[in-house]
């Protein structure tokens, strides 16, 4: 896509950020949008240390955010390294399919890479099979394991 560049969000992205996260949760079937826990989320993140945790936003010819990719570093026993997981993949559905999820992707990558990480890892729901395939196609492999979760009350 010409005209597209990719950065560092920042703080004023935030409300287009959880606009793209609204999206993606109404595919997604095990999360539902909450504004006000996206928003806190996004904060977070944007909080945390630029070695530890990043949020990549793609922009248009306007400088609108048109997509986004969130990537944290955590120590992986099995790498004896740091692992990326890669969040929020979401492109708005006028710019889907020209290359722009994979431009974020490249972004990301690139600084988990730069920041020590051999692995990275991603969720994409079952039913989302255009999410499967653009993985797929881009050399991602599902691995035999089954992702698993538990909710806890926060004691802070």
């Amino acid at each position: 896509m010409p005209d597209l560049t990719i950065d560092r969000a920042r703080p004023a992205d935030i409300p287009a950020l959880a606009n793209l996260l609204a999206t993606l949760f109404a595919i997604e079937k095990d999360f539902t949008a909450d504004a006000d826990r996206q928003l806190r989320g996004l904060e977070l993140l944007l909080r945390e240390p630029e070695e530890r945790a990043a949020i990549f936003v793609a922009r248009g010819p306007d400088h609108a955010v048109i997509g986004m990719v969130s990537a944290q570093l955590v120590v992986s026993t099995a790498e004896g390294a740091s692992s990326a997981w890669i969040e929020d993949v979401v492109v708005s559905a006028p710019h889907r399919g020209l290359g722009v999820a994979r431009r974020l992707l490249e972004a990301a990558l690139d600084w988990a890479s730069r920041h020590g990480a051999t692995r990275a890892q991603l969720l994409a729901d079952r039913a989302n099979l255009p999410a499967r395939d653009f993985y797929r196609h881009l050399d991602w492999k599902a691995t035999q394991l089954d992702a698993w979760r538990l909710f806890l009350r926060a004691r802070t």
